[in-house]
């Protein structure tokens, strides 16, 4: 099954591109910019490649070309205007729309040579919380307004994973500065989303700390593995989807009997399950946090 969307509305189009939905119509009326097509309840939808063109028209105007020009320019030639754009501006306002059209048109390189800009004048953790993370989470509005496929998500995010790998196993090679505990970030069992423990996975290995990285849903019980090699352990996951609030309570109670006889055992965790953890009753050695910022700035 093609789970690509291929067809949109105006309401998408204006999430999409933050260009209101009246104003898309008076570029369509008085510059003949963008073609919809009509359903036979003669409802506006519009094609992936008028949605490209937006996105790219939208780059343009926010980079202070008048709307009135972008009109008259062909329009095999504006998709290379942005790439110029993009390779000289090097700011956070062109490098999230510039990553949103690469994202629309699955365009590899757009996304790699706008990173590559990017790190000309930042440092890769600057990228991550400045580029990736506003990204991130306007994928997430958008996701929920139906204006992406998850085609599109899934594309965008395995190359902000693909550099978060690549940033981290570069600082790997060191050697860990400090000894004082070893963390052990992980995701339970039926969790896969990933990206935000990969960043704290990075911050813990930046911060000269020894990471063990074992990733997606990993059952409870062979953490204990970990335990026996050495002396001060901290685990640390983060809890999107799973374990749901009918098991949270469970997994917490879980955890504390298997790290009984383990005197310097320690769980940090976060996201949005934790609220229904009932903060009062868990443990000193279990900490919860509202936000990667904070958990970050522990380690």
């Amino acid at each position: 099954m093609n789970n690509v969307k291929k067809f949109f509305s105006i309401r998408d189009l204006e999430n999409l591109s933050g260009i209101k939905a009246h104003t898309i119509r008076i570029w369509e009326k008085r510059y003949n910019l963008l073609t919809p097509e009509r359903t036979p309840t003669n409802i506006r939808t519009y094609s992936l490649a008028s949605l490209q063109k937006l996105l790219n028209i939208t780059l343009l105007y926010n980079s202070g070309h008048k709307i009135s020009k972008i009109a008259k320019i062909p329009g095999a030639e504006i998709p290379i205007l942005v790439q110029d754009i993009v390779a000289e501006k090097k700011a956070k306002n062109h490098s999230l729309n510039a990553f949103k059209v690469a994202m629309i048109n699955f365009d590899q390189r757009m996304f790699l040579k706008t990173f590559d800009e990017l790190s000309a004048v930042k440092s890769f953790r600057e990228i991550f919380k400045e580029d990736f993370l506003p990204l991130l989470n306007e994928l997430g509005l958008l996701w929920q307004t139906d204006a992406i496929s998850p085609a599109h998500e899934h594309f965008i995010t395995s190359l902000i994973k693909q550099k978060l790998i690549g940033a981290t196993e570069t600082l790997q090679y060191q050697q860990p500065t400090k000894t004082d505990k070893v963390f052990v970030p992980f995701l339970p069992e039926n969790e896969i989303h990933e990206l935000g423990l990969l960043f704290i996975n990075y911050e813990i290995v930046l911060k000269g700390y020894k990471s063990i990285y074992l990733g997606q849903s990993m059952p409870l019980d062979t953490l204990k593995d970990v335990l026996d090699y050495f002396d001060k352990v901290c685990f640390l996951s983060y809890f999107t989807v799973s374990p749901n609030k009918d098991k949270i309570e469970r997994y917490v109670t879980d955890f504390t009997k298997m790290v009984q006889n383990y005197e310097s055992a320690e769980l940090w965790i976060l996201g949005r399950q934790t609220k229904f953890i009932e903060k009062e009753n868990i443990p000193n050695y279990i900490k919860i946090f509202n936000s990667i910022e904070k958990i970050t700035a522990q380690i």
